[in-house]
């Protein structure tokens, strides 16, 4: 009985510590999806928080690249080929990257994968760059950086909030008639 309170002690106390020293990420990971027929997106990022701070300009310097989140580079994954912007992306899996500016964003789907932030960006293994502008909203409206799909149909809209600030990236999914 004594060796089994002992054990029960050690394994709490192991348990207890071992919880003190994985603390949850100050940008917790994140994930949205949308599935349109037989294809499927998702995304897969990290969110900052605004906490008091200037983001863009400040965190998040104009002119920059930016892994469009926090900790690991932003990663897209579609089933099935789409249209972005107005170009045929191969279905696979990207890392999504931006150049912030005041009033428009280079939004750049890179093939090299599993990086952590933007430090070592290959721009060579960009397969789409566009741009888009900025939507200003009256109000600081998101305290963490958040993106959604707005999907009507074939048609959707990949949005990045933060701060003040609204990117909604066009996307269409292809309808294949038989």
């Amino acid at each position: 009985m004594i060796r089994l309170i002992g054990l029960f002690i050690i394994t709490f106390t192991f348990n207890s510590a071992a919880q003190d020293v994985v603390k949850p990420r100050p940008s917790p990971l994140a994930m949205i999806s949308t599935r349109y027929k037989d294809t499927y997106l998702k995304i897969i990022y990290s969110q900052p928080h605004k906490r008091g701070r200037q983001i863009f300009g400040k965190v998040v310097p104009y002119g920059e690249i930016w892994r469009t989140g926090a900790n690991e580079a932003t990663e897209i994954t579609f089933t099935k080929d789409i249209i972005i912007g107005a170009t045929l992306m191969k279905a696979g899996t990207y890392s999504i990257f931006t150049i912030p500016e005041k009033e428009n964003w280079t939004i750049i789907f890179n093939s090299e994968l599993g990086l952590w932030g933007s430090y070592n960006y290959n721009v060579k293994l960009d397969t789409l760059r566009l741009q888009i502008p900025v939507q200003l909203m009256n109000d600081v409206v998101y305290e963490a950086f958040t993106m959604s799909i707005d999907q009507k149909s074939s048609q959707a809209d990949i949005n990045l909030f933060w701060d003040n600030v609204k990117i909604s990236i066009p996307i269409q999914f292809i309808e294949i008639k038989l």
